[in-house]
């Protein structure tokens, strides 16, 4: 750090979050907007939570695996959308420095759980369709309880190392972030120290939890089609590809929309469209989920039709 920037040094207690400050006229609405969203979120993974725990029928490692994804859907919403939404009423943007990293903590913690649970999903698919007369015997309760345990423990570890690094960086007078919440890339532009060892780790930490479960996601579906193409008849083609199709949807529109908001150049032009890619992300996608699993598969819609 230079010495100028070591006058120029403040210690930061609160931050302020632009979010949608720009639209002025729109706060209202989106307000409403968010709401809903907000509202239809906690009651469609509410629904799934209660159907897995109501109906025998559900008591599956697919569906054992679903609620904790739908847990995970409510936590991402509440972590985010009450300080949204607040922001629109008050027009109040504050949020203190500690608020601040454990919203980021909690946050990269979820995104970390939800990409192991999807490539672990994924397996369970691999094993239903490539490998259907060992899967009772293989997908047992106590590797479904590891595997989900495991997938809650490693993202809290990733996002544990990543925020405690954060919390030693020394910020500037900067105190705008020019984001809806408290995400890594805005939050770095107020640092003031150097962020080489800050951003190596959390690149590394970042492949760990995105890379590694997105390629073996990958690999898991390559085997699953590879298997579905050497079925004879139509009927059991389709039936093996229903088995997976909605997590194949699920996978499809998270892992897009990440790439694209991660991978975007952060440049000032590109701003707005980052923003909407991770409103699309972190709000839209914990909404459409529970949708897609409600209205694509049998069991569900069944399980449902019974209440």
């Amino acid at each position: 750090m230079s010495a100028a920037e070591k006058q120029n040094q403040t210690y930061i207690t609160e931050f302020i979050l632009l979010g949608f400050s720009d639209l002025p006229d729109l706060q209202v609405p989106l307000f409403l907007l968010f709401l809903v969203i907000y509202v239809v979120t906690m009651m469609g993974n509410i629904l799934i939570l209660t159907l897995v725990v109501a109906n025998q029928c559900l008591h599956t490692p697919m569906y054992f695996f679903l609620s904790n994804l739908s847990c995970l859907e409510m936590c991402y919403s509440s972590t985010i959308l009450p300080k949204l939404l607040a922001s629109f009423l008050t027009g109040n943007r504050r949020i203190s420095y500690s608020s601040c990293l454990t919203q980021f903590f909690v946050f990269a913690f979820l995104v970390g759980v939800e990409c192991y649970l999807l490539a672990v999903m994924s397996y369970d698919r691999y094993l239903a369709v490539c490998k259907p007369l060992h899967y009772v015997t293989l997908m047992n309760l106590k590797l479904c309880i590891a595997l989900a345990a495991g997938s809650w423990v490693s993202g809290f570890v990733i996002s544990f190392v990543i925020t405690i690094l954060m919390s030693h960086m020394v910020f500037c007078d900067r105190q705008e972030i020019d984001h809806f919440f408290c995400d890594f890339a805005p939050v770095t532009k107020c640092f003031c120290s150097d962020t080489f060892l800050i951003e190596a780790v959390t690149s590394l930490m970042s492949a760990l939890c995105t890379m590694l479960p997105f390629l073996f996601t990958v690999a898991s579906y390559i085997l699953i089609i590879i298997t579905i193409l050497r079925i004879v008849s139509a009927t059991g083609r389709q039936k093996a590809f229903s088995t997976c199709s909605s997590h194949l949807i699920v996978v499809a529109i998270f892992y897009s929309v990440l790439i694209l908001v991660y991978m975007l150049p952060k440049t000032y032009n590109l701003t707005a469209f980052n923003k909407f890619f991770s409103v699309f992300y972190t709000v839209v996608t914990p909404m459409v989920n529970p949708l897609i699993y409600a209205l694509r598969n049998k069991e569900v819609r069944g399980a449902l039709g019974k209440q």
